[in-house]
């Protein structure tokens, strides 16, 4: 879909520069989702390496859509020959390629209850808080080094109830042992 140089936004790595490469499709498509699914190009791998490089960059985001469903063991070994560091964010439903260095993974079981998250180890477990019970990840968080809880952020709401979203999750986090607060400051900010 697309491919830029920006700043991490939210988890672990906020605050850090990356290259994004944000590929199209789905196995899921949730409403809060910033990707429009179905509008993406078609790139020749050697194209995209050399547009990660032209960034001056060594650090990539393999985002999307579901990354996953991609080759990304085919692209990260070109991009390794140039010690580029990948990171992914999935929604854990399909195994993450060895290649990739840090993974996220933000299951989505609130919004798709019957899917099963296949990737249950990694190094970040990100959850969109939409109202949902959080007792469900508990079984998760020991396959993860770090756990962030995010409000679920939509451009459609105003600023007073995206506040409360907030407001909602910094309580939950006081309250709930082990789990960090996640701000999608990107889009708090207006920016990529």
């Amino acid at each position: 879909m697309e491919i830029f140089h920006s700043v991490q936004g939210e988890g672990f790595h906020a605050g850090i520069p990356h290259v994004f490469i944000r590929f199209g499709n789905c196995n899921l498509r949730c409403e809060w989702c910033d990707t429009d699914f179905l509008t993406f190009e078609e790139m020749e791998v050697n194209d995209i390496v050399e547009h990660v490089l032209s960034f001056g960059c060594d650090r990539v985001i393999f985002t999307g859509g579901e990354p996953a469903m991609q080759d990304l063991s085919t692209i990260g070994k070109m991009l390794k020959k140039h010690n580029i560091s990948l990171s992914i964010e999935t929604n854990g439903t399909i195994i993450v390629d060895p290649i990739i260095d840090w993974i996220c993974v933000s299951p989505k079981d609130q919004i798709y209850p019957n899917v099963s998250i296949k990737q249950v180890v990694g190094d970040e477990l990100k959850v969109v808080y939409c109202g949902q019970d959080l007792s469900m990840y508990e079984s998760l968080k020991s396959g993860f080094t770090h756990h962030f809880i995010q409000p679920c952020y939509m451009e459609e709401e105003s600023v007073e109830e995206n506040g409360r979203s907030f407001q909602l999750v910094e309580k939950i986090v006081k309250e709930n042992e082990g789990w960090r607060l996640s701000l999608q400051t990107h889009k708090w900010m207006g920016v990529l």
